[in-house]
């Protein structure tokens, strides 16, 4: 068994963070860390689609900062819990549909299982609260 080598979570975050266009290859960029492809809640999911990924969610959430909160690693496994604190600047495709740029500011609740092999991320569940993010952009009521 290979010792294990850790992902550098501060590199992921900022692939996520800094503005795509920033970069002259940003699919390599995420092949340093990802595997290419990657299944992402058990769909492959190539380097460029990371990289449209980042981008769509780059132009919906501007001012974009990560707040880690929970970090728990294994052998195998790195396991985050965080706050996405941004401003919704752009159109965001929900489960309920597409919603316009409100302006406002969000704090949207996400949780990634992360397994790693050679300090490669190989497979992603990502749980985001998307009800939370609905009620903030005014899609769903408080009360639901």
């Amino acid at each position: 068994m290979q010792p294990y080598t850790p992902v550098d979570l501060d590199a992921v975050l900022e692939l996520w963070d800094r503005p795509v266009g920033d970069r002259p290859d940003p699919a390599a960029d995420f092949r340093r860390h990802y595997a290419d492809p990657v299944p992402v809640n058990g769909v492959p999911v190539g380097a460029d689609g990371l990289v449209a990924r980042a981008r769509a969610l780059q132009a919906a959430f501007a001012q974009r900062r990560t707040e880690l909160v929970h970090r728990v690693e294994t052998a195998d496994r790195l396991v985050i819990g965080f706050y996405l604190h941004a401003r919704h600047a752009g159109a965001y495709d929900t489960a309920l549909g597409r919603v316009e740029a409100t302006g406002r500011p969000v704090r949207i609740r996400v949780n990634d299982i992360l397994t790693v092999r050679d300090g490669l991320i190989t497979d992603i569940w990502v749980m985001s609260d998307e009800v939370d993010l609905l009620r903030q952009l005014g899609r769903l009521p408080s009360s639901v």
